[in-house]
């Protein structure tokens, strides 16, 4: 059992088309200031570059000047540099620090500078993608190699997304994929927006929960919930049938089963403790700070 699991209400759900979403309520928020990765590196705040001059694909260096720590999602997209990439995990970087952040390549045609620093691809990969980094990543911690990646699978469902969705690019690039459907996301973005005083979200295509994110203030999941929903998108958009019933007690059984399973403690790449689980079938991960649980997820096989 996750003893920092906050306890959490499922609020009423919102549909549109394939997807409905579930804010999720706390009842408690937490004291700790910090920065999203994407509005500290937008006011240079932040930097993350490649390693050195040739690049290592599976790891960057994020050098933070902001008094504050700033805060990766995993999933989270950075474009730029040799090659766009995701973060194979959540990460608190600290303030005034350096940090080696671990990331999986998702533009498997390009290896050339395009940048030097990277910038926030303003989206988050979508949930099969999201379970295939999860499950490899948690395979890489228990024999004692990291935050690595699977990276073969990581292309393999970038590839298969593109050709499902009728999607491509020159170099192999999943942004060209949020880019061909931006005005989907948008559209989505006005149906379903952010829920005031919502501290998380629960995701369902087709009736059925494929992603939960979980967050320690309100203020943290209202930053996060656009990009949470982008990739999201692209998940509904391969949706072929009829949706069933979704309904509140379904989500909040899973969240149980999720708050009881065992949950392992392992080295975080930044600050804090990281916690891993499988209950059922959703894969969960928790970034723990002072007793704080900052970004709590869990990611569905489909």
């Amino acid at each position: 059992m996750l003893e920092a699991f906050p306890e959490t209400r499922v609020g009423d759900p919102v549909r549109c088309d394939y997807l409905t979403v579930f804010p999720l309520f706390t009842t408690t928020t937490s004291p700790l200031a910090y920065l999203m990765a994407d509005e500290a590196m937008a006011a240079g705040l932040v930097v993350v570059e490649e390693v050195s001059e040739g690049g290592s694909v599976p790891i960057l260096k994020a050098t933070n000047r902001a008094e504050s720590p700033v805060l990766f999602l995993e999933g989270e997209e950075l474009r730029g540099a040799k090659q766009n990439r995701i973060l194979n995990t959540t990460i608190l970087v600290p303030a005034r620090g350096r940090a080696a952040i671990p990331v999986s390549c998702v533009e498997a045609g390009r290896w050339e500078y395009r940048s030097r620093r990277f910038s926030s691809g303003g989206a988050h990969v979508h949930s099969r993608l999201r379970h295939a980094l999860r499950a490899s990543v948690s395979r890489s911690l228990r024999s004692g190699k990291g935050h690595r990646s699977d990276q073969h699978a990581v292309w393999q469902e970038v590839d298969r997304l593109q050709s499902s969705l009728g999607t491509s690019s020159p170099t192999r690039a999943l942004a060209d994929s949020f880019d061909a459907y931006r005005e989907r996301i948008v559209d989505l973005h006005a149906k379903l927006p952010y829920v005031a005083g919502a501290s998380g979200a629960a995701v369902a295509i087709r009736g059925a929960l494929v992603s939960v994110d979980l967050f320690d203030q309100p203020a943290t999941c209202e930053k996060a919930w656009r990009r949470i929903l982008s990739g999201l998108t692209l998940d509904a958009l391969e949706a072929r049938s009829d949706a069933r019933p979704d309904r509140e007690e379904d989500v909040a059984r899973d969240l149980e089963t999720a708050r009881t399973a065992p949950w392992e403690k392992v080295q975080a790449a930044g600050l804090g403790t990281e916690y891993r689980s499988t209950a059922g079938h959703l894969l969960g991960t928790a970034l723990v700070v002072d007793g704080c649980t900052v970004h709590l997820s869990l990611v569905a096989e489909r």
